[in-house]
């Protein structure tokens, strides 16, 4: 069993989701691991990862408005809001959605359905820099 570990950092610039399938593929490359697993960690309280539809951008779309009304930003019932509106309801999208994912390698590609793609889920408005650890096992 071999591993390989390497940190993508990836620059948000506002509130939404931005595909990063390709940069976690051209790592799995890198590694020359040709079977195994690829765990992906984001090192981030206000950023979650999700594995959705990459085909139509109106999901994106729709999974922002979704979350948009079940977290809303200035809700008076928050207290943490030293950071602004849009910090308090990040962490909350956060918990909601994940800050891992597994996806299986064969042939050194990730093994993702036809229409599904990696996001990293940027929840905060004015964005930032992203840390993604990816750390691949296998032969």
């Amino acid at each position: 069993m071999h591993n390989f570990q390497q940190v993508i950092k990836i620059k948000t610039h506002c509130k939404g989701l931005r595909e990063i399938t390709g940069e976690v593929q051209q790592v799995v490359k890198t590694s020359n691991i040709v079977c195994g697993i690829c765990n992906l960690f984001i090192s981030h309280t206000s950023a979650s990862l999700v594995i959705q539809e990459n085909a139509d951008l109106d999901v994106q779309k729709d999974m922002e408005y979704f979350f948009g009304k079940l977290v809303p930003e200035n809700d008076i019932g928050y207290t943490h809001t030293m950071e602004g509106p849009d910090d308090m309801p990040s962490h909350i999208r956060s918990a909601l959605t994940s800050t891992s994912e597994q996806i299986p390698i064969n042939e050194s590609t990730l093994l993702l359905g036809t229409w599904q793609g990696i996001f990293l889920w940027e929840h905060r408005t004015r964005g930032s820099f992203r840390n993604i650890v990816v750390h691949i096992s296998g032969e």
